[in-house]
């Protein structure tokens, strides 16, 4: 495994722009703060100083792996990254390895490296929704363009697989089957299920590739490089594309239920951009069992919602009628199978956090 510290690949146009102030990691420490589920982090005596630190770490490496040299590619390289965002998916790395030896220099890389894939993703993610907002702010392909906004994703893929690459083979395989479980979901969500499968079905698979794949990932890489128990690898597998799928479901409902979530996006975003998300589907299967209230309802979202009357009036709609409440049930299935996947785990914070993170992914809307 080559050394993590050896980053010969700055010539490539990385590297501190000549303005870059120095990044001080205790004082991004004093200013983190854990998402919601991971109170049993903080109020560890021992193992919460040692996360805060440590995400404190991924975050100074995070904006060091991302400045460039050129001014360009440094502005739309950056604009994700302080626009912030929650680091579920570097967390969940740091926390897992605590099930070994967290102190190893390769865990921080290792969470970086999840992030930076994660944060590629949303550059495509955002042009193929053409979605005007990410974070309360404006979507880089809003202010630069379409291909300046891929172009940006593909670079911060690139700087994750040079790190990934210092991590070895093992990480670099992990790394390389996650990215095409991302892609194909994102090209089997662009193409819609096939005539003969269920859309509901299709659905799950996909935001089990675009979203349950890389939080497994980061699960994993945690206790591989903190040289945790091999048999802990296949339970945070599990544990991951659920939780994953879990959120993802979680997400879906709240964009319905008309509650203006600190991501900055408005409710009904979803429904206005035809992005499909499990209550329309629902909605749409109950239409065609004969429901006449999912049949009135679909013809005001397959309208026109250009209008923040009409979009206001198909949420309201879809919030009160019973899909809504029959995707929550989903979602906490999801949240609580992954819940019970964490049985193998050594009783202590570590699995008390994952759990509580996962009913936190379905308590979001209270």
């Amino acid at each position: 495994m080559n050394n993590p510290a050896d980053h010969s690949w700055t010539h490539a146009g990385h590297g501190l722009p000549e303005s870059e102030p120095s990044l001080n990691t205790t004082a991004i420490a004093t200013g983190l703060q854990l998402p919601a589920g991971f109170a049993a982090i903080a109020g560890d005596a021992e193992l919460g100083p040692a996360i805060t630190t440590n995400l404190a770490r991924v975050e100074k490496k995070l904006r060091e792996a991302i400045a460039n040299s050129d001014p360009l590619a440094d502005a739309t390289s950056r604009h994700l990254v302080e626009a912030g965002g929650k680091r579920i998916r570097p967390l969940l790395t740091l926390l897992c390895a605590h099930l070994g030896d967290a102190s190893l220099p390769a865990v921080v890389q290792a969470a970086v490296v999840v992030e930076l894939t994660h944060l590629a993703t949303l550059y495509h993610d955002d042009v193929m929704d053409s979605a005007p907002f990410r974070r309360g702010a404006p979507t880089a392909h809003e202010v630069w363009g379409n291909s300046v906004a891929v172009l940006t994703g593909d670079l911060i893929f690139a700087r994750a697989s040079i790190l990934v690459s210092e991590l070895g083979s093992r990480a670099l395989g992990i790394q390389a089957r996650t990215f095409e479980r991302l892609c194909l979901g994102q090209l089997h969500e662009t193409v819609g299920p096939r005539p003969d499968e269920d859309p509901v079905e299709h659905y799950l698979s996909v935001i089990a590739d675009k979203t349950g794949s890389l939080v497994a990932a980061s699960g994993q890489l945690g206790a591989i490089f903190a040289g945790a128990d091999p048999a802990f690898e296949s339970v945070l597998v599990e544990y991951g594309e659920k939780v994953g799928v879990a959120f993802q479901l979680a997400d879906d409902v709240i964009d319905v239920t008309g509650i203006k979530v600190k991501s900055g996006k408005s409710p009904g975003t979803d429904l206005r951009e035809g992005v499909p998300t499990l209550p329309v589907l629902l909605l749409r299967r109950a239409a065609a069992d004969g429901d006449r209230s999912a049949v009135e309802l679909l013809q005001l979202i397959d309208g026109d919602l250009t209008s923040d009357e009409a979009l206001a009036e198909a949420v309201a709609g879809l919030r009160g009628h019973p899909v809504t409440a029959e995707s929550w049930v989903v979602a906490r299935q999801w949240a609580n199978e992954a819940i019970a996947a964490l049985a193998p785990l050594p009783e202590g914070v570590v699995k008390e956090s994952l759990s509580n993170f996962a009913m936190a992914v379905v308590d979001r809307a209270s």
